[in-house]
């Protein structure tokens, strides 16, 4: 669990728009946003290295982070959403949530899934089809996981795994209770039949067959008339 928040190093910013967006981003840096806890909105920006290799390291999106911005406050803080360029897929936006201690907050948590190499249906050509990877949970932040385990080991074919089966950390609230199906082991697929040059030619040689005998049939039939 996280228990001990991060440190991220940021600037202040105090031109919105764009423009000013596109202006840091030639500098090195990722521009974001502070908001909610019933304060104003705190504009800020982060060099692109120091984002870069935060986000290499697994539970950026449930980590809280002490947003120190150089000449101003520290913001307790929680990654809400990352905009990403489309084709190099580089941060381009942050919006940060601000967090109290003492209050829950909702966080989506992604779920660690182990045990497929010893998986009783996999090992029979079983598939496995994941239905979600988050759970959307409802917690305190020095309670926030970084990953929910779910282990599928003792799945056989047909079996799956729901929500109600898991046991969630403590002080852990799912956002939607039910039964929920996370994973499911499936029947493997029947393949399909090989078909062969001579199978292929054959098929094309009945089907010419059957056009020229339905051409036949309709000359006799013009004859008649």
């Amino acid at each position: 669990m996280t228990k001990k928040e991060n440190v991220l190093k940021a600037k202040l910013r105090t031109k919105a728009g764009k423009g000013a967006a596109r202006a840091e981003r030639r500098e090195g840096r990722v521009p974001g946003v502070i908001y909610g806890g019933k304060k104003a909105p705190v504009m800020f920006s982060v060099d692109a290295v120091d984002l870069a290799n935060e986000l290499r390291k697994p539970g950026f999106r449930t980590r809280v982070y002490e947003l120190e911005i150089e000449g101003g406050d520290a913001h307790s803080v929680i990654c809400h959403d990352i905009q990403r360029d489309l084709i190099l897929n580089r941060p381009t936006h942050l919006d940060f949530l601000r967090v109290d201690k003492n209050v829950a907050i909702r966080v989506e948590v992604p779920f660690l899934f182990v045990g497929e190499d010893n998986c009783v249906g996999i090992k029979k050509g079983g598939v496995a089809n994941i239905n979600i990877r988050e759970l959307a949970v409802m917690c305190k932040p020095d309670a926030i996981p970084e990953h929910i385990e779910v282990d599928v080991s003792a799945l056989d074919i047909g079996d799956a795994i729901h929500l109600s089966m898991l046991k969630l950390p403590e002080g852990v609230k799912p956002e939607e209770e039910g039964e929920v199906t996370i994973i499911t082991i499936h029947e493997p697929k029947a393949e399909e039949p090989e078909v062969t040059p001579e199978a292929e030619a054959a098929a094309a040689d009945a089907a010419a067959a059957a056009a020229g005998d339905k051409a036949a049939a309709g000359a006799g039939e013009g004859a008649k008339e």
